[in-house]
């Protein structure tokens, strides 16, 4: 009796979840093959986007266990293991370490956007978040900059990517836009003359473009001119300085005032 009974039960379990347990088995390599394909394919995506490396490894680890996790959310319904509470409690899970990382996750939506639209890259000056210098590095939750008096400079994410930022290496030259002022005495087209002169003997000032030199207005005590020479971005700041120091020296040769405030004292006598 014993031994038909257990025959009996042996005979019902399999019937019942023989078939359940061959699918799930089935279920799961068929997952698992699936997976590799889908993470084999993405690989390669990325590859040819030449995503950066870091962001690389993180989106395929994510996709690895979020797609692992489904695969055993499917199998457990499978075998008859009820999966709604095990969803419910997964969804609770990822709610809470949302909420607990609300900065932290907003920073890495934001290196994912900076790593994938790419709107700027390492070795770039740029300015952003009242900040400029040349980045670094870009890690998922923050960007780093060498400050223009090489300090370091962190940045998050997600306020970068949500912000404006200037990228001054990406057209390769940048215009160096400078303001000198002479006495009203002074005669226009002599001035305009000097001040091309020290331009177009710069030799790192672009002749293509072309610099310029306009009279930009009639200020109180100065007519100011707007100089504008063109540069390779990396020596922006060899030009900028080197064109204010000639601009002087040019004008001080040519007889030309650059006006300053003056100081009346007047003295009553008693």
């Amino acid at each position: 009796m014993d031994l038909e009974r257990w025959t009996d039960t042996g005979y019902q379990l399999i019937t019942t979840f023989g078939p359940k347990l061959i699918a799930a088995i089935v279920i799961w390599i068929i997952g698992s093959w699936t997976i590799k394909i889908i993470l084999k394919g993405l690989r390669k995506a990325m590859e040819k986007r030449d995503y950066d490396v870091s962001l690389k490894k993180f989106l395929m680890n994510l996709l690895s266990w979020i797609l692992k996790i489904v695969l055993i959310v499917v199998v457990l319904g499978t075998v008859g293991v009820e999966t709604t509470s095990f969803a419910a409690i997964l969804a609770s899970v990822g709610l809470a370490i949302g909420l607990a990382l609300q900065g932290s996750l907003g920073n890495f939506a934001g290196g994912v956007l900076i790593m994938i639209f790419k709107p700027f890259k390492i070795g770039d000056l740029i300015e952003a978040q009242g900040e400029m210098g040349v980045v670094k590095e870009i890690e998922i939750f923050t960007t780093k900059l060498t400050g223009l008096s090489n300090k370091e400079i962190i940045i998050p994410n997600g306020s970068l990517s949500n912000g404006n930022i200037i990228n001054y290496t990406t057209e390769g030259t940048r215009r160096v836009d400078l303001v000198f002022g002479v006495g009203y005495d002074s005669d226009i087209k002599k001035t305009k003359d000097v001040l091309m002169n020290v331009l177009t003997s710069h030799p790192k000032v672009l002749k293509d473009p072309a610099p310029t030199v306009n009279v930009l207005e009639l200020a109180d005590s100065s007519i100011n001119f707007a100089v504008r020479p063109w540069c390779d971005s990396g020596d922006y700041w060899d030009v900028y300085f080197d064109i204010t120091e000639q601009t002087k020296e040019a004008l001080d040769v040519a007889g030309i005032e650059i006006p300053y405030p003056h100081q009346v004292e007047i003295k009553k006598q008693a």
